[in-house]
């Protein structure tokens, strides 16, 4: 093992350990959400499922907003970072490529912290719109691996179409609430399915990636220990 199959493991791991359960828990919020919905309307009385549930199903839904943007940020930094900036020697041979690589990771990450603040619609479409293309720019840099032949079956466009997807869902949460014909939370549904099948994929896909990337060879210098 090197340093660089180590540090390949840390996306995988975040995805295992953090993004999984709090899909399987948004998943439960939103149905147990469902169900009281449905239970009031029939019945015209009170639910036994607890009032929070719709308040923890949003909380939660932010949360896994976070992390799944969040863990393909970390897929990404690894990827360009050891075959491209350090295999291409960039900050040598194209010190402005690597500066705006930089830059953008910055603006991408701060794109979303904004729109989690944001409230008016806006500003919550303007940064959705940055975070989006943000992850889209880093995406297409030299040393991502996406299996674009295979697009179909590629783990970084299903992965980056569920990062985005989620975007979306951040930034329409307002509109949900708002919205008394129901349009935006029937999009929410359909989309988030959509997302939740991706995922699914996800596990597939990544596992694997993974045995294909590790056959990589990282550049001097990246050995840490070989088993």
């Amino acid at each position: 093992m090197t340093l660089d199959n180590w540090l390949t493991l840390i996306h995988p791991a975040l995805a295992v350990i953090f993004v999984f359960p709090l899909i399987g828990i948004v998943v439960n919020f939103a149905w147990a959400t469902r169900q009281r919905r449905l239970q009031i309307k029939s019945e015209n009385k009170k639910s036994k499922i607890a009032p929070t549930v719709g308040k923890d199903h949003v909380q939660l839904g932010k949360w896994l907003s976070a992390s799944v943007v969040g863990i393909v940020l970390v897929a990404l930094a690894h990827a360009i970072i050891s075959k491209n900036i350090i295999k291409n020697e960039l900050f040598t041979n194209q010190p402005l490529q690597a500066i705006f690589i930089i830059l953008m990771f910055g603006l991408t990450i701060a794109s979303l912290v904004f729109l989690y603040k944001a409230r008016e619609k806006k500003w919550r479409g303007i940064f959705a719109t940055l975070t989006g293309v943000g992850l889209v720019i880093l995406g297409s840099q030299e040393g991502v691996f996406r299996r674009t032949a295979e697009w179909y079956i590629s783990h970084y466009y299903s992965g980056m179409l569920a990062a985005l997807l989620m975007i979306f869902s951040l930034a329409i949460i307002d509109e949900i609430y708002k919205d008394k014909s129901l349009f935006w939370r029937k999009v929410h549904i359909v989309l988030n399915s959509i997302a939740l099948l991706l995922f699914i994929g996800q596990g597939m896909t990544g596992v694997r990636d993974i045995f294909e990337i590790g056959l990589y060879t990282p550049p001097p210098g990246f050995i840490f220990f070989g088993l």
